[in-house]
């Protein structure tokens, strides 16, 4: 055993001897608090509805609601407590009123565990009886999600009035060590960075660094005249580089050069922890001024697991906690070792952690005065008393603020304290030995194969980890927290602007047709510059196209499924290589913000590989049933020739999803893409092109939808027609189709995915941190063109007052302006027609109902719509029934969930809808009542994710086909069963084969 280690060991036991010298429960409130704590730890499914009943609590202001709220999260409980629970619940309906407050005195006693005051007068009782026990302070103003700017100005506001209240009652106040007092003022002050800002976007740092300099300047400048220290807090991943770059930006300017009472948080969980505090030390050695880290492990690791796993990205935090314990030791040392730059602060209750940043800087010979403990208010509170003893510096990280902008805080700690892994439950509620505490986490790691040692991370961050077996998973998203995915996306606008304006020709049976007609896409960010000219398909042209794809079909049918997959699998490999450039083309030729670009390419190579995956679980033909002498085997053939018509608000991922669907499942195609998108259907075929497509199998027809369209939509030849657009034009193609053309050989299929209007309920108990922000992406996402949108919003007239002021204040907040640049929300529409279509629509709005809300500010360049907000909006007025497509939301009140169900299914559409509540029998109501296609719950009503949410509507909103679900193939194909008599002289075999191979005749 080394000298270190022996000394760790050594100090543990001591700080273990004190802390036996004090014993207190984990929980140092007793009563409620503590029984509701312990049951949680033995029984996971309790835990988490305690969690989620504290979460919503403070949302409710009736006796009824909360017990009604109690009733649904614990009347299911099957443990051992069920009897109990079940007599209190019965108890508590009788005198709700009574029950309710009694419920809500409790959770907030909980909360009062964690949360020091409600406001700067509250918590100054508790600091000044810290300081008589030799206790710091640094204090957190609660509050980290703000969905607009009046929210952010609030908060910093607030932030400076405590800063004054600080300053004022702690004047006279010492440092409770008397030595080295010059590195720890008195007054310490956490910053929460994106409770300062409502539209921070990874994409764009520097964005959020001009918006949160002029609002933290006047606080740090207050902070410096009182003597107070300011320490930036560390939050989510994804504005873990806009705060780094911040803190370096702000203490780089001449007026806080020489500041030296700063610091910012690493979050040691976090893989990339060391080389942003390398960093910082070579930042803090060039800047000349003394700065402060303080080191903790991190408090969100679930989310950022859950939100990595969604996305396809690397987690970024160690999975396995002795890592973040390894790494915490490795960077105590850096810290301790670079003493000279940096003022240490540890923050942890793992007293291995702490034992070893004492023998550590025993060992470098650094005096304990000269760096610091901190600890969370209301958590181990005799380590905290153990370590004063000792002769440390303690500090209590101190949160500030009432229950309802706490509860997100308060829910972390309580995660915390119940965590299987955390330090303080092993020691405080398990006794696990002190030996087994005190052990190396080095020696804790595991190292088998699903180790987090052995996760692959690409330069990009995207996951390399890839599932066992065969299960589709799909594509990552471009994760624009990533400095160097923002520099690709950069040059590759770069390059696509120098291939603008670009001449692209028809592709017939493998052939470049060039037309004397041409199509001009333009930017609808900058109209006067063309995207590309594409030749224009005719009649005679379309002729031809049908002719080429007629002729290929029958090889192409005949070819097997697995060299169709496999062509589909190389297509998407080469959108994964060109993926940038592919997202560019998006800005320019559709006006999609950075991160909508991206998704719709992902979309794109999600669909070629999940239809890929899906043709090899029905390709070969199946037993029907085993039946003694005799063999039945269903299979498929695909139907002819697919003519393809797609619309251009998802260019790429709308196209290529039907396409491939008919390709996979040996379908000929014509591929006719929107003309506003032309180019991006030009790249398609490209793509299409380099993986190896056989001439004649795909062709690629740009053209007017009146003419060449409408032709090939009547045409006797085409089998099989799969669109994607307006409901208007939707069902002349299903009323054509359905009429039998001479010298026509198969019942025309159709496959109609059209419109939506969109409705999103926000119940009287919905979480509005959440329901505002995905509301407002839902509904301004791209401009409001998607099918998906929201554009009808129903609020239950409980909660419409404070939701109604939050959603206007976040629309005001809106980023508006040319998608080039990274972190726009609303660009423009798509064209001049659309632009004028809806400014009409806007008008009529006007006259029908009042007007909340409009933004004033949006560029005079380009077809740009303000976003558009209409309330007192009757369900019955043109605005609520007709899809507008732009960004306009009109604003509904409703009495009750009855009248609000009732609202949302009385258009003719069902395609998508939404639904915000914390009531579990809301939420299945919801999902049992609400008339669309696809449901979401307590989330954006748009982004559907192939594989995981098969998309598609019906009513009028479609034919309820699927796009991205296990069924949609069938739509591409006619089923078939081959028999066979196998008996010979009455005998036959005693077993069949479930599968065997195609049916593909001679070769």
């Amino acid at each position: 055993m080394g000298a270190l280690q022996t000394e760790i060991e050594r100090r543990g036991e001591r700080i273990f001897d004190l802390v036996d010298q004090h014993p207190e429960s984990l929980f140092s409130k007793a009563g409620f608090y503590q029984r509701m704590m312990a049951l949680s730890m033995r029984d996971e499914h309790f835990k988490v509805q305690l969690f989620r009943f504290v979460d919503v609590l403070a949302s409710l202001h009736r006796g009824s609601d909360i017990v009604q709220h109690l009733d649904e999260y614990f009347a299911g409980m099957r443990n051992g407590y069920a009897p109990l629970i079940r007599t209190g619940l019965f108890l508590a309906k009788f005198t709700p009123w009574i029950s309710g407050q009694a419920l809500r005195w409790n959770v907030s006693g909980m909360a009062r565990q964690f949360i020091a005051g409600r406001n700067p007068k509250d918590v100054m009782k508790m600091l000044r009886k810290r300081r008589s026990q030799g206790i710091g302070f640094t204090v957190d103003l609660l509050g980290e999600a703000v969905v607009s700017e009046q929210e952010a100005n609030e908060y910093a506001g607030r932030g400076l009035e405590l800063l004054e209240h600080l300053g004022r009652e702690t004047r006279g106040w010492t440092d409770p060590l008397g030595k080295n007092t010059e590195l720890f003022p008195v007054v310490n002050l956490s910053v929460k960075i994106s409770a300062l800002y409502s539209q921070m976007n990874p994409a764009d740092p520097a964005d959020a660094i001009i918006h949160l300099a002029p609002k933290l300047r006047p606080i740090l400048r207050r902070a410096r005249d009182l003597g107070a220290f300011v320490n930036f807090d560390m939050e989510s991943y994804a504005h873990k580089n806009a705060t780094l770059e911040l803190f370096r930006t702000l203490f780089t300017e001449t007026e806080f050069r020489d500041w030296p009472h700063v610091g910012i948080v690493i979050q040691a969980y976090l893989r990339d922890a060391e080389n942003d505090l390398l960093d910082l030390l070579d930042w803090g050695r060039a800047r000349g001024t003394r700065f402060a880290v303080r080191l903790v492990k991190g408090a969100y690791w679930d989310f950022e697991k859950i939100k990595s796993r969604q996305n396809g990205w690397a987690c970024p935090v160690f999975l396995q906690k002795p890592e973040s314990d390894l790494n915490f030791e490795l960077l105590t040392r850096i810290l301790l070792e670079n003493e000279s730059t940096v003022t240490a602060a540890f923050g942890s209750h793992n007293v291995r952690s702490i034992a070893h940043a004492q023998a550590l800087a025993d060992q470098l010979g650094i005096d304990r005065s000269r760096f610091e403990f901190q600890l969370l208010y209301g958590m181990a509170g005799p380590v905290k008393r153990a370590l004063v003893e000792m002769g440390y510096r303690v500090r209590e990280y101190c949160p500030v603020g009432e229950l309802l902008p706490g509860m997100s805080y308060l829910v972390r700690r309580l995660l915390e304290n119940t965590s299987n892994e955390g330090f303080l439950r092993a020691k405080f509620s398990e006794n696990v030995s002190e030996d087994e505490l005190l052990r190396n986490p080095a020696d804790l790691i595991s190292q088998g194969p699903n180790g987090a040692r052995h996760v692959e991370v690409s330069s990009d961050g995207a996951s390399l980890d890839t599932p066992a077996g065969d299960t589709y998973e799909n594509a990552a998203l471009v994760n624009f927290v990533y400095e160097q995915n923002q520099d690709r996306m950069r040059e590759a606008l770069a390059h696509v602007r120098t291939q603008l304006g670009q001449k692209y020709p028809l592709v017939i049976n493998g052939e470049r047709v060039w037309t004397e007609k041409t199509i001009a896409s333009i930017n609808p960010s900058s109209p006067e510059d063309v995207v590309g000219h594409v030749a224009e398909a005719g009649i005679p042209e379309a002729e031809r196209a049908v002719k080429a794809a007629r002729d290929a079909f029958e090889k192409w049918s005949r070819t097997s499924f697995e060299t169709r997959c496999r062509l589909l699998e190389r297509a998407a490999d080469i959108m994964h290589r060109r993926r940038f450039e592919l997202s560019a083309l998006e800005v320019f030729e559709v006006g999609k913000a950075w991160a909508e670009a991206d998704g719709d390419i992902r979309e794109a190579m999600d669909f070629c590989r999940f239809y890929a995956h899906e043709m090899r679980l029905i390709g070969r033909p199946r037993l029907t049933q085993h039946v003694l002498g005799e063999e039945s085997y269903q299979h498929y053939w695909p139907r002819g020739v697919a003519l393809i018509i797609a619309p251009w608000n998802f260019p790429m991922a709308i196209l290529c999803g039907m396409t491939t669907a008919a390709l996979v499942t040996g379908n000929t195609v014509i591929m006719k893409p929107a003309e506003q998108s032309a180019v991006i259907g030009a790249m398609l075929m490209e793509i299409f092109e380099e993986a190896g497509v056989p001439p004649g199998v795909l062709n690629y027809l740009p053209g007017k939808g009146s003419v060449m369209g409408a032709h090939l939509v009547d045409h006797k030849d085409v089998d099989l027609i799969a669109f994607t657009g307006s409901r208007e034009v939707g069902l002349r193609i299903w009323e054509s189709a359905g009429k039998t053309r001479e010298g026509q050989r198969e019942l025309k299929r159709v496959i109609c995915e059209m419109g939506g209007k969109n409705a999103v309920i926000i119940d009287a108990d919905a979480d509005l941190d959440e329901a505002i922000v995905d509301t407002i992406y839902s509904a301004f996402g791209y401009q409001g063109q998607k099918c998906s949108a929201c554009s009808r919003l129903i609020i239950l007239e409980e909660i419409y007052p404070r939701a109604i002021e939050r959603l206007l204040n976040a629309a005001a907040s809106l980023r508006v302006g040319n998608p080039e640049e990274p972190g726009i929300t609303v660009g423009p529409v798509i064209d001049g027609t659309a632009h004028k279509r809806i400014l009409e629509y806007i008008d009529i709005g006007k006259n029908e109902s009042r007007l909340a809300f409009q933004r004033a500010d949006v560029p005079q360049k380009g077809f740009f719509i303000p976003p558009t907000i209409f309330t007192n909006v009757s369900p019955k007025t043109r605005i609520a029934c007709e899809e507008i497509f732009g960004p306009v939301l009109s604003v509904m009140k409703a009495r009750d969930l009855d009248e609000a169900f009732e609202i949302a299914n009385s258009t003719e559409f069902a395609l998508t809808a939404g639904f915000f509540s914390r009531s579990p029998a809301n939420i299945e109501r919801a999902k049992a009542e609400i008339v669309a296609g696809n449901v979401y719950v307590n989330r954006s009503c748009t982004g559907a994710v192939v594989g995981r949410h098969p998309f598609g509507g019906f009513k009028m909103s479609g034919g309820g086909t699927k796009a991205g679900g296990a069924d949609y193939l069938l739509q591409f194909v006619v089923p078939r069963v081959v028999t066979e008599n196998i008996t010979r002289h009455g005998f036959a075999p005693e077993t069949t084969p479930l599968y065997r191979d195609e049916f593909l005749g001679p070769r």
